[in-house]
């Protein structure tokens, strides 16, 4: 027999390893053929398969899992590695058929369970000849004996030729065994052998138990094997006898099924006629449906045609009203005269020609009938009339107006007098509504050329957060440009729409007495007083100011309209104190300032506008302010969430800068603002830094001791000069001495625990017993004090010298180390002091190094 590929060792190397490369573990190759053809997916698109290499592999069983068993097909790469194309689970190979229609009977299927549902192929293989096809057939067969205990279905191929054909392969096998694969090679061997005794006899055993029913069939009629004539002459003789049977019952009962035939055909004609009946009684009763229904469709769509009709005439009536225009509204908009004795008339013809041009827009006219040539014609003679009404007012008016002024200006006392005060209402708030687009504007152009012409930084200083670097290089930066902006916005319009409103109330006869415009001077001015008056006060015709109570009743009026006049103008100073906070917060001060001297300036009820607007400039410049420092706050308090901070913290000397920076900016009556910022921000910083102290016990003293002195050393200066930081400066000299009191207690009580722990106990039993009685208590007698002086003043030297070591490491910052090393020397000297007394009272006569000699050991230090 030619050699197979399924004896190539190098292939069997080869398929372990794209195994091992797909990710699979514990898989073992206990098989590998090559094979010449497949057909799979494939079939559907009408072309075959590159050749694959099929591979059995098993994965051994663990304890927490049964072995498995795999079907592998294995492809060519473009560099002729082979690598896993599709993967088979022998536990669902139900069936094995070996194609019919090939000649060679090379080509075979296998049936998988998992696959009917798909709308996929069964994988059908062709090998290179019929030794190759038995020896891939009978390994799948040998696996699912041994690893999953069943056998598959076999079609197309006779169990014993192919249990023949693997015993006389097998010996064959074997006989080829090489010397020099060892004893593992005959084990092997010997393994393989014992497995196909057993495929071969469960084969044949199959064939075995179709042979045993066919001679147990046979041994019914007493017959032998080789009988198969009589056998089969015997079977057509009881076939005769049966159908012979058959036929003799068919012919006794032939005359009761005529009976019964007649029946049937008698009730099925009276079923014909009633099917025919219904049917005609069907059509009738679906013909008048049919008319009902016809009938009832016409009456409902004539009635809804009758409503509608009705309705779209009373819609048209009620649209050809207003299109329709009145004869003499169109006399009096196109020829009337404007004589007092017909100004009610051309006021009425207005309100007319305003209302129907209303009624034609969309909110007051139904949408569809926007478009209709009747809406639209209409619409364009109304927009003509009053087109040709505004003109003739107009020419009318300017003349008027002309010689009304002329006249006013000749004789004002006799123009109020004569003036009709209906009209000045209307006259007023059209004066407002013209002036206050004027004014808006140039705002709005001024603001505008104020920023573009303002030279200033493009990044914003940012304060508390980032490297020591940034904050410095960002606080350095001139802004003064950007306050000298809002200070010029000021000076050219507060005195502007002062002016205005001072006018405004003269010119529309305000029953309110005049007003003096800023900087004209009084009648104490002028008699040599030495208190004038810049701001705008009422006064009566003589030049005195008047108290509020002598103010007009129109007062209230007039602020109304000048609201009218001046509304929308605060949008371009806010606009202003918006770019001025994005450049530097801090302007803010100075902008509080500058806006708190221009208010304090402005006393004159009449310019309750301006008063009113720098209010709100003063309002938003302060929150604006408030959510500069509100950020300030989170800046420090992110430093919190920072893990195991030491030394000093960053947002510590910022602060000291930001101060100065904030004192630099301090004008008129700005100094609450800027108490209320310390006191937010220093209460934040105080707070973060206790919390970040809390988060490491071991260091909090220590955290708190440097971050306190340094807030003292960068506000000693400020704190001199302003009270809010004097009193915070007060606070964290307490908090430092706290914490240094903590740390130096605790430095001394870790070197010299037993001695005055020894202390301690004395001191709580001198409240309990008489001190004479102490030596003898347990733990406390002289032998006691004297282990205890033994062991912690033996080597005091080594002691005194640990503890400074230990505080000289502890600290960050070498200028803090001197004062509290010092500090730290007088606690202790304190405390043995204490302690020699207590010897000295309880334990008489006792040596004991004196407090004099301990001090000369500090000194040392």
């Amino acid at each position: 027999m030619a050699k197979s590929s399924a004896d190539d060792a190098e292939l069997r190397r080869a398929c372990a390893a794209a195994v091992a490369a797909s990710g699979a573990r514990g898989e073992e190759v206990s098989f590998s053929i090559r094979v010449a053809k497949g057909r799979g997916i494939f079939e559907k698109l009408g072309r075959l398969a590159k050749p694959r290499v099929l591979a059995l592999t098993v994965k051994q069983s663990t304890k927490a899992e049964a072995a498995k068993a795999f079907l592998r097909v294995l492809k060519y790469s473009s560099g002729a590695v082979l690598e896993p194309a599709k993967l088979y689970k022998l536990k669902h190979l139900t069936k094995v058929e070996v194609i019919s229609n090939d000649p060679s009977g090379c080509t075979f299927v296998l049936g998988f369970d998992n696959l009917r549902s798909q709308s996929v192929a069964p994988p059908q293989w062709t090998m290179r000849n019929i030794d190759d096809r038995n020896r891939l057939l009978f390994s799948i067969l040998t696996m699912c004996k041994e690893i999953l205990s069943y056998l598959p279905k076999v079609v197309g191929i006779d169990f014993v030729e192919l249990a023949l054909w693997a015993k006389e392969n097998t010996v064959t096998l074997d006989n080829q065994s090489s010397t020099q694969d060892g004893q593992e090679k005959s084990v092997t061997t010997q393994t393989e052998r014992k497995v196909t005794v057993t495929v071969e006899n469960d084969l044949v055993s199959q064939a075995k138990e179709e042979e045993e029913d066919m001679e147990a069939l046979l041994d019914t009629y007493v017959m032998g094997i080789g009988e198969a004539d009589a056998f089969s002459e015997r079977l057509k003789q009881e076939l005769v006898a049966l159908e012979a049977a058959n036929v003799y019952q068919l012919l006794e009962s032939e005359p009761l099924i005529e009976e019964v035939l007649q029946g049937l055909d008698a009730a099925g004609a009276t079923v014909d006629d009633m099917d025919e009946w219904l049917r005609i009684f069907n059509l009738k009763l679906r013909h008048m449906r049919e008319d009902i229904a016809s009938i009832e469709s016409r009456n409902n769509g004539l009635e809804m045609q009758s409503v509608n009709n009705k309705g779209l005439v009373e819609e048209l009536d009620k649209l050809l009203e207003r299109l329709r225009i009145p004869q003499e509204f169109a006399a009096s908009l196109t020829g009337g005269s404007f004589e007092e004795s017909r100004m009610l008339k051309n006021v009425e013809a207005c309100e007319w020609l305003t209302g129907a041009i209303r009624s034609l827009e969309v909110p007051n006219l139904d949408p569809c009938y926007v478009n209709m040539r009747a809406v639209r014609e209409k619409r364009a003679e109304l927009e003509k009339l009053k087109t040709t009404f505004v003109q003739r007012a107009s020419e009318f008016l300017r003349n008027y107006f002309s010689s009304l002024v002329d006249f006013m200006i000749s004789d004002k006392s006799y123009f109020s007098q004569s003036l009709d005060k209906s009209c000045l209402g209307s006259l007023r708030k059209a004066y407002c509504h013209s002036l206050n687009l004027l004014l808006r504007r140039e705002a709005r152009e001024f603001a505008n050329e104020l920023r573009a012409s303002t030279k200033a930084p493009k990044n914003p200083a940012v304060w508390l957060e980032g490297s020591n670097s940034g904050g410095q290089n960002g606080s350095s930066t001139d802004t003064s440009t950007v306050s000298d902006a809002y200070s010029k916005m000021l000076t050219i319009f507060i005195p502007l729409l002062v002016d205005e409103s001072s006018f405004f109330a003269h010119f529309m006869c305000f029953e309110v007495p005049a007003l003096v415009p800023a900087g004209a001077p009084n009648v104490k001015s002028r008699l040599g007083g030495n208190d004038p008056d810049d701001d705008l006060n009422l006064m009566d015709p003589d030049g005195n100011d008047l108290k509020p109570d002598d103010t007009s009743a129109e007062l209230g009026t007039l602020n109304d309209a000048l609201q009218e006049l001046l509304d929308g103008i605060q949008e371009d100073f806010y606009a202003v104190v918006d770019w001025a906070y994005k450049i530097d917060p801090l302007r803010c001060i100075s902008m509080h300032g500058i806006t708190e001297r221009y208010l304090s300036g402005q006393k004159a009820d009449a310019a309750g506008f301006v008063r009113r607007l720098l209010h709100d400039l003063e309002s938003r410049i302060s929150l604006q302010f408030s959510r500069f420092i509100d950020e300030a706050c989170h800046q420090i308090e992110r430093n919190e969430r920072n893990v195991r901070q030491t030394g000093i913290l960053a947002y510590i000397p910022r602060f000291a800068v930001l101060a100065s920076r904030m004192e630099q900016y301090i004008q008129g009556q700005s100094r609450d603002l800027i108490d209320k910022a310390y006191t937010k921000l220093v209460g934040t910083m105080f707070t973060t830094l206790d919390k970040i102290a809390q988060s490491d016990p071991k260091t909090a003293d220590i955290v708190l001791i440097e971050n306190y002195a340094a807030f003292q050393n960068s506000l000693y200066d400020l704190a001199n000069v302003v009270q809010t930081l004097a009193k915070f400066y007060h606070e964290a000299s307490e908090a430092y001495e706290q914490a240094c009191t903590r740390h130096i207690s605790s430095l001394i009580y870790i070197q010299f625990e037993r001695l005055f722990q020894f202390s301690r106990k004395v001191d709580e039993l001198t409240y309990t017993i008489a001190p004479e009685e102490i030596p003898f208590q347990l733990g406390l007698s002289k032998t006691d004090l004297r282990r205890v002086l033994k062991s912690s003043l033996s080597g005091i030297d080594k002691s005194i010298g640990a503890m400074y070591r230990r505080l000289q490491k502890t600290l960050t910052s070498d200028e803090l180390f001197p004062s509290l090393w010092d500090k730290c020397k007088k606690e202790f000297l304190d405390k043995y002091d204490s302690f020699v007394q207590m010897v000295t009272r309880i334990y008489v006569n006792e040596p004991i190094m004196s407090v004099a000699e301990m001090k000369d050991v500090l000194a040392n230090f």
